[in-house]
Protein backbone atom coordinates (compact mmCIF):
# COMPACT_ATOMS: atom_id res chain seq x y z
CA UNK A 1 0.00 0.00 0.00
CA UNK A 2 1.52 3.54 -0.62
CA UNK A 3 -0.49 6.67 -0.84
CA UNK A 4 1.10 10.36 -2.93
CA UNK A 5 2.52 13.00 -1.24
CA UNK A 6 0.42 15.18 -2.79
CA UNK A 7 -2.52 13.67 -1.64
CA UNK A 8 -1.74 14.19 2.16
CA UNK A 9 -4.73 16.24 4.03
CA UNK A 10 -4.26 19.81 4.32
CA UNK A 11 -2.36 21.04 7.76
CA UNK A 12 -4.96 21.70 9.79
CA UNK A 13 -4.73 22.95 13.55
CA UNK A 14 -6.52 19.59 15.55
CA UNK A 15 -5.00 20.02 18.64
CA UNK A 16 -7.42 21.62 19.87
CA UNK A 17 -10.18 18.51 18.86
CA UNK A 18 -7.41 15.83 19.74
CA UNK A 19 -7.36 17.11 22.80
CA UNK A 20 -10.88 16.58 24.11
CA UNK A 21 -10.82 13.28 22.38
CA UNK A 22 -10.39 10.26 25.07
CA UNK A 23 -7.99 7.49 23.94
CA UNK A 24 -9.16 4.14 25.22
CA UNK A 25 -6.83 2.46 27.70
CA UNK A 26 -7.54 -0.94 25.82
CA UNK A 27 -7.77 -0.69 22.23
CA UNK A 28 -7.80 -2.92 18.86
CA UNK A 29 -4.35 -3.91 17.53
CA UNK A 30 -3.50 -4.17 13.67
CA UNK A 31 -0.56 -5.39 13.02
CA UNK A 32 1.20 -4.94 9.37
CA UNK A 33 4.39 -5.86 7.79
CA UNK A 34 4.96 -3.05 6.18
CA UNK A 35 3.33 -0.03 7.35
CA UNK A 36 4.36 2.40 10.32
CA UNK A 37 1.81 4.73 11.01
CA UNK A 38 2.40 8.40 11.76
CA UNK A 39 0.49 11.32 14.49
CA UNK A 40 -1.70 13.77 12.17
CA UNK A 41 -1.09 11.77 9.13
CA UNK A 42 -4.04 10.02 7.51
CA UNK A 43 -4.05 6.72 5.89
CA UNK A 44 -6.78 4.81 4.30
CA UNK A 45 -6.75 0.77 4.68
CA UNK A 46 -8.76 -1.92 2.89
CA UNK A 47 -10.16 -4.35 5.63
CA UNK A 48 -10.95 -7.83 4.07
CA UNK A 49 -9.78 -10.56 6.70
CA UNK A 50 -12.54 -11.75 8.60
CA UNK A 51 -10.72 -11.11 12.44
CA UNK A 52 -10.45 -7.38 10.85
CA UNK A 53 -13.67 -7.12 9.96
CA UNK A 54 -14.92 -7.86 13.37
CA UNK A 55 -12.11 -5.09 14.74
CA UNK A 56 -13.41 -2.61 12.73
CA UNK A 57 -17.32 -3.06 13.53
CA UNK A 58 -16.12 -3.20 17.19
CA UNK A 59 -14.07 -0.21 17.25
CA UNK A 60 -17.06 1.48 15.03
CA UNK A 61 -19.05 0.66 18.01
CA UNK A 62 -17.12 1.38 20.97
CA UNK A 63 -14.02 4.07 21.24
CA UNK A 64 -12.91 4.63 17.83
CA UNK A 65 -9.83 3.97 17.95
CA UNK A 66 -7.56 1.31 16.27
CA UNK A 67 -3.38 0.91 17.21
CA UNK A 68 -1.11 0.01 14.14
CA UNK A 69 1.47 -1.63 15.00
CA UNK A 70 4.86 -3.28 12.97
CA UNK A 71 5.45 -7.28 12.98
CA UNK A 72 8.57 -8.56 13.73
CA UNK A 73 10.58 -10.04 11.53
CA UNK A 74 9.83 -14.21 11.30
CA UNK A 75 5.61 -13.21 11.25
CA UNK A 76 5.22 -14.81 8.21
CA UNK A 77 5.33 -18.13 10.09
CA UNK A 78 2.32 -17.23 12.35
CA UNK A 79 0.00 -14.74 10.57
CA UNK A 80 -3.14 -16.32 11.56
CA UNK A 81 -1.85 -16.33 15.06
CA UNK A 82 -0.34 -13.84 17.19
CA UNK A 83 3.17 -13.21 15.65
CA UNK A 84 5.07 -10.70 17.84
CA UNK A 85 4.76 -6.92 16.72
CA UNK A 86 7.21 -3.73 18.07
CA UNK A 87 5.87 -2.24 21.75
CA UNK A 88 5.72 1.49 19.89
CA UNK A 89 2.77 2.47 17.54
CA UNK A 90 0.64 4.79 16.86
CA UNK A 91 -3.35 4.84 17.79
CA UNK A 92 -6.07 6.31 15.24
CA UNK A 93 -9.22 7.37 15.13
CA UNK A 94 -11.66 5.98 12.18
CA UNK A 95 -12.95 9.30 11.30
CA UNK A 96 -14.95 7.18 7.81
CA UNK A 97 -15.93 3.43 7.49
CA UNK A 98 -17.21 2.09 4.53
CA UNK A 99 -18.94 -0.95 4.80
CA UNK A 100 -19.20 -2.81 1.42
CA UNK A 101 -21.58 -5.23 -0.22
CA UNK A 102 -19.81 -8.69 0.79
CA UNK A 103 -18.29 -7.55 4.36
CA UNK A 104 -15.30 -5.54 3.81
CA UNK A 105 -14.39 -2.49 4.88
CA UNK A 106 -12.55 1.02 3.37
CA UNK A 107 -11.50 2.97 6.46
CA UNK A 108 -9.85 5.97 7.13
CA UNK A 109 -7.55 6.12 10.32
CA UNK A 110 -6.66 9.76 11.63
CA UNK A 111 -3.15 9.03 13.43
CA UNK A 112 -3.70 10.77 17.18
CA UNK A 113 -0.26 10.09 19.18
CA UNK A 114 2.16 6.99 20.12
CA UNK A 115 1.71 4.76 22.34
CA UNK A 116 3.44 1.72 23.61
CA UNK A 117 2.05 -1.94 24.55
CA UNK A 118 1.86 -2.54 28.07
CA UNK A 119 -0.29 -5.90 28.31
CA UNK A 120 -1.67 -7.87 25.26
CA UNK A 121 -5.39 -9.95 25.31
CA UNK A 122 -6.41 -12.56 22.98
CA UNK A 123 -10.39 -13.43 23.70
CA UNK A 124 -11.44 -12.00 20.73
CA UNK A 125 -10.57 -13.19 16.87
CA UNK A 126 -7.91 -9.89 16.76
CA UNK A 127 -5.56 -9.15 18.92
CA UNK A 128 -6.21 -6.25 21.55
CA UNK A 129 -3.70 -4.40 24.12
CA UNK A 130 -3.93 -1.72 27.00
CA UNK A 131 -1.96 1.06 25.78
CA UNK A 132 -0.08 3.85 27.39
CA UNK A 133 0.04 7.33 25.26
CA UNK A 134 3.62 8.04 24.87
CA UNK A 135 3.41 12.21 23.63
CA UNK A 136 6.76 13.03 22.09
CA UNK A 137 7.67 15.95 24.63
CA UNK A 138 6.24 18.70 25.20
CA UNK A 139 7.93 20.60 21.83
CA UNK A 140 5.78 20.69 18.91
CA UNK A 141 8.14 22.84 16.80
CA UNK A 142 11.87 22.78 16.11
CA UNK A 143 14.88 24.31 16.40
CA UNK A 144 15.24 27.02 13.38
CA UNK A 145 18.52 25.06 12.80
CA UNK A 146 17.41 21.42 12.69
CA UNK A 147 13.94 22.31 10.32
CA UNK A 148 16.43 24.59 8.02
CA UNK A 149 18.97 21.31 8.00
CA UNK A 150 16.47 18.59 7.09
CA UNK A 151 14.54 21.25 4.45
CA UNK A 152 18.31 21.46 2.70
CA UNK A 153 18.55 17.48 2.72
CA UNK A 154 15.43 16.76 1.42
CA UNK A 155 16.10 19.46 -1.11
CA UNK A 156 18.98 17.43 -1.92
CA UNK A 157 17.54 14.38 -2.14
CA UNK A 158 15.07 15.37 -4.11
CA UNK A 159 17.16 17.50 -7.00
CA UNK A 160 16.95 14.16 -9.21
CA UNK A 161 13.53 12.68 -8.99
CA UNK A 162 11.24 13.33 -11.61
CA UNK A 163 8.05 13.63 -9.05
CA UNK A 164 9.96 16.44 -7.01
CA UNK A 165 7.18 18.78 -7.89
CA UNK A 166 4.71 16.50 -5.65
CA UNK A 167 7.00 17.37 -2.56
CA UNK A 168 7.70 21.56 -3.06
CA UNK A 169 4.73 22.43 -0.31
CA UNK A 170 7.02 21.27 2.11
CA UNK A 171 9.04 23.53 1.31
CA UNK A 172 6.95 26.66 2.23
CA UNK A 173 7.97 28.00 5.76
CA UNK A 174 3.96 28.01 7.02
CA UNK A 175 3.88 24.25 7.10
CA UNK A 176 3.71 23.01 10.69
CA UNK A 177 6.74 20.93 12.53
CA UNK A 178 5.04 18.20 13.58
CA UNK A 179 3.07 17.39 9.57
CA UNK A 180 6.52 18.21 7.93
CA UNK A 181 8.56 15.39 9.79
CA UNK A 182 5.79 13.11 10.13
CA UNK A 183 4.66 13.07 6.73
CA UNK A 184 8.11 12.82 5.32
CA UNK A 185 8.62 9.65 7.54
CA UNK A 186 5.98 8.43 5.95
CA UNK A 187 6.10 9.17 2.19
CA UNK A 188 9.64 8.53 1.81
CA UNK A 189 11.65 5.37 0.61
CA UNK A 190 12.85 4.25 3.96
CA UNK A 191 12.39 0.54 5.07
CA UNK A 192 9.37 -0.02 7.94
CA UNK A 193 12.42 -0.70 10.56
CA UNK A 194 14.25 2.29 9.44
CA UNK A 195 10.46 4.31 9.65
CA UNK A 196 9.78 2.12 13.10
CA UNK A 197 13.23 3.90 13.83
CA UNK A 198 11.68 7.31 13.50
CA UNK A 199 8.44 6.58 15.24
CA UNK A 200 10.38 5.49 18.21
CA UNK A 201 12.22 8.73 19.09
CA UNK A 202 11.64 10.36 22.25
CA UNK A 203 11.11 14.07 20.81
CA UNK A 204 10.37 16.12 17.66
CA UNK A 205 13.77 17.26 18.14
CA UNK A 206 15.23 13.72 17.44
CA UNK A 207 13.00 11.95 15.07
CA UNK A 208 13.77 15.32 12.53
CA UNK A 209 17.58 14.44 13.23
CA UNK A 210 17.12 10.63 12.75
CA UNK A 211 14.70 12.02 9.63
CA UNK A 212 17.84 14.01 8.56
CA UNK A 213 20.11 11.09 8.55
CA UNK A 214 18.48 8.83 7.02
CA UNK A 215 17.69 11.51 3.96
CA UNK A 216 21.64 11.98 4.13
CA UNK A 217 22.09 7.75 3.83
CA UNK A 218 20.06 7.22 0.63
CA UNK A 219 22.27 10.45 -0.88
CA UNK A 220 25.29 8.92 -0.23
CA UNK A 221 24.19 5.30 -0.88
CA UNK A 222 23.22 7.13 -4.78
CA UNK A 223 25.48 9.17 -5.44
CA UNK A 224 28.12 6.54 -4.29
CA UNK A 225 26.83 3.82 -6.74
CA UNK A 226 26.80 6.30 -9.53
CA UNK A 227 30.23 7.34 -8.78
CA UNK A 228 31.33 3.47 -9.33
CA UNK A 229 29.06 3.10 -12.06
Amino acid sequence: MQTQPDRTPQDKDRRGEDAVFRVPERVPVFPLPNVVFFPKIYIPLHIFEPRYREMVTDAAARGQCIGMALLKEGWEHEYYANPPIYEIGCVGRLVSVQRLLDGRFNILLQGLHRYEIREQFYDKSYRQASIVVKPQGRETELEASVRLDLVRVLDEYLRQREDRHLWQGFFRLDVNDEILVNTLSTHLEFSPLEKQFLLEANSLQQQARRLSDLIQFKIHERDGAKGWG
